[in-house]
């Protein structure tokens, strides 16, 4: 019995011994094993405790530094102006170490009073001086706030006169703010203060950028002959589950990523289309910081009046002696005045009220669109205020090359009546691209969607362009126009990717204004929108905000006109709208022809 033990003792030794050698050499293959087992088992548990995610979504990781650093390596320029944007648009919140409060803690509207405070040395306002009201924000339990970081809106407005302005909020980080307003017109003025988001709130929202970029994602179909497939995209995806197609564009290094179709290519791609919204991003606790009616979008009352009366301005040595005579364009870009739109940036605003008056600006002008549907609102209100019969292309090849052909070669439409006709150019709905033309008075109007991200129902991999490549086509001069709105489908993305895009036009325009310094470049401003709880978890007005900052200090100094749809809907009286309502556009647009026709 002893001998086959001790037989069995070499064996077992040996094998030991044979196992530790095989350890040593291989110990970098086995640690990979065991962080494989790892990673296997932690997207166990996260499919696990995400159940509710549709099986074919990938698994996060929640680094933010993964998403806003993709694409090319910046330069060292360019990695300073982003810290300068940073730290530019950083956001007070509770204070660091404090445990997340419960909604008895957080920012109430209904406790919270402003008081309009008096004039220095004075009775009476008047034009051209500056009111102030001091907000103190209260939490549920009726205690004051001591902390900033609640996102508030101001205005001033006088629904008899059609007049509005809209107010800067100065955050006092202490519980207290101050709303500042120019006074630009004599009579009744009401000031409203409205809390968008507690600063709780706005905590998570910044969480969510940050952590939680896939919260939108997107797809695209794949198709060779019978066969089909359908993946996940995004801007960021973790490439350790499954191998990516790469759609990285080749000249601005704008990453984007598919999963790859099991049985099909990656050159094999037809489509682009939103997927969906994830639910369940937040925390019961958390869902209660965002409650329609309770803490989303609910206006402060007064301690005391909340409306002056403004008199005419002062006599010129009062004026001069006065100290509190601001220049209206460092408060506000303009004011409302009967419903019409007053610019205070430079621009002498003229009404255009009806077709032949666009006409007449617009004639001999290629207008070229890019962006998202807020500047596709404009091309609809142009062709519906110049309206033309639709023309069907039948025979041309629906392609940039088409539109470059019917741009600048002589394409004979001289027997089709006036008006900006829309061409059929069977293009999905709501997605485009489109185009319409006046060829009386060769007007030549365009417009087209930005490259992804971008949350259209379905756009052809043919027709996915950036902007960036697309202002490098044109050749310019003065009577191109070129109309620019990028803002809506990034709010879900750290601000680095939205920095790095607008690097990249802006880098264009240069190239283009270089090249034909007359162009007519006009950029439209984010603007405030409905919000409910889903919607201010993916669109909220805070992160239009904080890009809205960005999007000005990149374009400051630039040859190129801002039209400020952020304070035109917060300075008018209608309910705010991701698509503005008529009357707010026809004030953006007359903006526009009083730029291109001064």
């Amino acid at each position: 019995m002893c001998r086959y033990l001790s037989k069995y003792a070499l064996i077992f030794l040996f094998l030991a011994l044979s196992g530790l050698i095989f350890l040593l050499r291989n110990i970098h293959t086995v640690e990979n094993w065991n962080c494989h087992t790892i990673s296997a088992l932690y997207q166990l548990q996260s499919r696990i405790q995400s159940s509710f995610v549709p099986a074919y979504l990938p698994t996060f990781h929640h680094n933010h530094t993964f998403c806003a650093h993709l694409g090319q390596k910046p330069f060292p320029e360019d990695e300073l102006e982003e810290r300068y944007l940073l730290d530019s648009i950083v956001w007070p919140g509770p204070p660091p170490g404090s445990t997340t409060t419960g909604l008895r803690q957080t920012s109430d509207p209904v406790h919270s009073l402003f008081a309009i405070l008096p004039t220095k040395g004075r009775r009476e306002w008047h034009v051209g001086d500056e009111l102030e009201a001091l907000v103190q924000m209260h939490d549920f339990q009726g205690r004051p706030k001591h902390y900033g970081g609640d996102f508030l809106l101001a205005r001033l407005h006088s629904p008899e006169l059609g007049a509005g302005v809209a107010g800067k909020v100065l955050d006092h980080r202490n519980g207290f703010y101050s709303a500042m307003f120019p006074l630009l017109w004599v009579g009744s003025a009401q000031v409203e203060i409205t809390l968008v988001h507690s600063s709780e709130a706005v905590a998570v929202l910044r969480r969510l950028r940050e952590e939680r970029p896939d919260r939108v994602f997107f797809k695209s179909l794949f198709r060779l002959g019978f066969l089909s497939e359908t993946t996940v995209c995004n801007m960021c995806l973790p490439s350790d589950q499954q191998p990516l197609c790469n759609y990285t564009d080749l000249y601005t290094g704008e990453p984007w990523y598919c999963y790859k179709p099991k049985m099909l290519s990656c050159d094999t791609r037809i489509n682009h289309a939103k997927g969906g919204y994830l639910k369940h991003l937040i925390t019961n606790k958390e869902a209660l910081l965002f409650q329609s009616g309770v803490n989303i979008k609910v206006r402060i009352h007064a301690s005391g009046p909340d409306r002056i009366n403004v008199l005419p301005p002062r006599k010129e040595v009062e004026v001069e002696n006065s100290s509190v005579n601001p220049e209206p364009g460092k408060l506000a870009s303009g004011y409302f005045y009967e419903d019409s739109w007053r610019s205070l940036s430079g621009v002498t605003m003229r009404p255009f009220n009806d077709s032949s008056a666009i006409t007449q600006c617009l004639k001999n002008k290629v207008i070229n669109m890019y962006g998202d549907s807020t500047v596709r609102q404009w091309f609809e209100y142009l062709i519906e205020l110049v309206p033309g019969e639709d023309v069907f292309l039948s025979h041309i090849l629906v392609s940039t090359s088409a539109l470059v052909y019917l741009s600048h070669c002589n394409f004979n439409l001289s027997h089709l009546p006036s008006g900006l006709k829309e061409f059929n150019l069977h293009s999905p709905k709501n997605v485009g691209p489109f185009m319409a033309v006046d060829s009386i008075h060769n007007i030549l109007l365009k417009y087209r969607c930005h490259g992804p991200p971008i949350r259209f129902s379905t756009v052809l991999s043919s027709e996915l362009r950036y902007v960036s490549n697309e202002l490098d086509g044109l050749s310019g001069g003065p009577n191109t126009v070129v109309v620019l709105s990028i803002w809506a489908h990034f709010s879900t993305f750290p601000v680095e990717v939205y920095i790095r895009r607008l690097r990249h036009i802006r880098r264009s325009l240069v190239r283009l204004l270089d090249r034909a310094p007359g162009t007519i470049i006009v950029i439209r401003s984010g603007n405030l929108q409905a919000l409910d709880q889903e919607v201010s978890l993916f669109n909220s007005d805070w992160y239009s905000l904080q890009l809205d900052e960005v999007l000005r200090s990149m374009f400051r100094g630039l040859n190129v006109l801002l039209v400020d749809a952020w304070q035109m809907s917060l300075a008018h009286h209608l309910p705010h709208a991701l698509h503005p309502p008529q009357v707010i556009v026809k004030n953006m647009i007359d903006m526009l022809l009083s730029y291109v026709c001064p």
